[in-house]
């Protein structure tokens, strides 16, 4: 058990959530969030099937409300998919968290998705997967780079640029 103590001023200037209460009270769930990007290789549909597998398998969250996801952003790189589930535990809540995390990076290689951010894939050309080797295929071989024949191109094959033409 934890005493919090909350000065005055925050409370006559903040709102705040008694979850305990209205899960006591209403029995209405709190919704956990956490969000994952993925490249655009990777099937919607079965980011969708996979994440709400990997929520399902998670201790206290509910089965009713379904677990969802969301596509929260386009961006460069990768796509933002947010994972909602709700539970009635808020008190565990830090273990809800880990765990799903666990399962998503568990489900994600077991799908064959590959968890990773636009810096990191920004720099690959078909090097090892960072899938663990226990979820790839025995036949697994690490791809080859691809890089043009005429790379780098020669001084002659670029214009340099004139003065005003940036």
């Amino acid at each position: 058990m934890k005493l919090v103590s909350i000065p005055n001023a925050v409370l006559l200037t903040s709102n705040i959530a008694n979850y305990s209460a209205l899960i006591r009270e209403r029995q209405t769930p709190i919704v956990v969030t956490t969000t994952i990007t993925l490249g655009y290789d990777a099937p919607w549909k079965l980011v969708y099937d996979t994440m709400i597998a990997a929520a399902e398998a998670t201790s206290y969250l509910l089965k009713e409300p379904r677990p969802c996801v969301w596509q929260t952003s386009l961006d460069d790189f990768y796509v933002s998919y947010q994972l909602r589930a709700a539970t009635l535990h808020p008190e565990v809540l830090g273990e809800i968290c880990s765990e799903l995390h666990q399962n998503l990076q568990d489900y994600c290689n077991q799908a064959g998705i590959e968890i990773m951010s636009p810096h990191y894939g920004a720099m690959r050309d078909g090097n090892q997967s960072t899938i663990p080797a226990n979820y790839l295929p025995k036949n697994y071989r690490i791809p080859e780079w691809h890089i043009p024949s005429n790379w780098p191109p020669s001084p002659d094959q670029t214009s340099p640029r004139e003065p005003g033409n940036h």
